[in-house]
């Protein structure tokens, strides 16, 4: 009853969001993961110009550096000696406003390395030159934390299994649904972040904003639509593109070179653990509160809340494509 008397008003709500869209936290808007970067370039034996590269909210206060005891800093130039940058690096600040730091090394013989510093891993082992002995157990470590944090912090991804919860239910299907989505992002975050495959990302974005808004209108009925007779192959499909959209975050952090596989690994599992985690906690929630009749009849407003929300990002994304 109550779904038949709010099913007319479902326009109206997502005229409603979309105009209050810009009203809406930035944090609520994507998935982006806010990132701070550095780069430091040698110029001389022992000495480097260094500077933030991109900066999330137009400044970098909140992040403090740290250089090895050998380096002294003035201003944006550091000295470190003739033995150059080596011992600890730390980037003071991960964490809170930025989830991690990504910082570029710049060697005077041309090479290069790129260091991810995370709340987990504040801290870096700089050895003078480009060769970076950084064990697997430290690379999988901080990777590993990244895939959680960015399927935590990614709105999209989360609102996406959330709807597919509404749609499937907590029975044996669910497993088949997760198993699909899963596989399918996996499949395309490791082409994509190995570079075998590659899309531009604000399709992508797009696509994922109208993958929610499908499933959550399917949510609200009951008709034997493909999603509902197969909802592990509408998961899959749409799983594909959501697996794009995760290389594009781990583009953002960057893959070392060395301990590669085991980064893109643990990264993919990380996110796999957090997915789980929000899949145990409504489960949790739905075992606790199914009985009231309060939370069964609060299914169909939080179905159009996800599907409006879902409305707006679709809106915007796709008026940057065509702008």
């Amino acid at each position: 009853m109550l779904q038949r008397l709010l099913r007319p008003l479902l326009p109206a709500l997502l005229a409603v969001l979309a105009l209050l869209g810009p009203l809406l936290p930035r944090s609520a808007q994507a998935h982006e993961m806010s990132m701070a970067e550095m780069e430091l370039r040698e110029t001389a034996k022992g000495e480097f110009l260094w500077n933030w590269t991109a900066r999330e909210r137009g400044n970098n206060d909140d992040l403090k550096p740290v250089w090895p005891g050998s380096c002294a800093a003035d201003g944006n130039l550091l000295r470190c000696g003739p033995g150059g940058m080596q011992g600890a690096f730390t980037i003071e600040g991960v964490g809170q406003r930025y989830s991690a730091a990504i910082v570029r090394v710049v060697w005077l013989d041309g090479q290069s390395r790129v260091y991810t510093l995370t709340s987990s891993q504040p801290t870096v082992q700089l050895y003078g030159a480009a060769n970076d002995p950084r064990g697997m157990g430290e690379i999988a470590t901080a990777y590993g934390v990244l895939g959680v944090e960015h399927i935590l912090s990614g709105f999209d991804h989360l609102m996406f299994v959330i709807s597919l919860l509404f749609l499937v239910g907590f029975n044996k299907r669910l497993v088949a649904t997760i198993t699909a989505f899963t596989f399918a992002h996996s499949l395309t975050l490791a082409s994509s972040a190995l570079g075998w495959l590659t899309l531009r990302p604000p399709p992508v974005e797009a696509t994922i904003a109208l993958s929610i808004l499908l499933v959550a209108g399917e949510a609200l009925h009951n008709r034997q639509t493909l999603s509902r007779r197969w909802p592990a192959l509408v998961a899959f499909l749409f799983g594909l593109v959501h697996g794009l959209g995760f290389a594009g975050a781990l583009q953002q952090i960057g893959l070392p070179e060395n301990h590669l596989l085991v980064a893109l690994l643990t990264f993919n599992l990380g996110v796999e653990a957090g997915q789980l985690m929000v899949v145990g906690l409504a489960f949790v929630a739905w075992r606790a509160l199914h009985r009231f009749a309060p939370f069964r009849q609060a299914r169909t407003p939080a179905l159009y809340g996800i599907g409006g929300v879902a409305a707006y990002w679709a809106i915007g994304r796709i008026v940057s494509i065509l702008a």
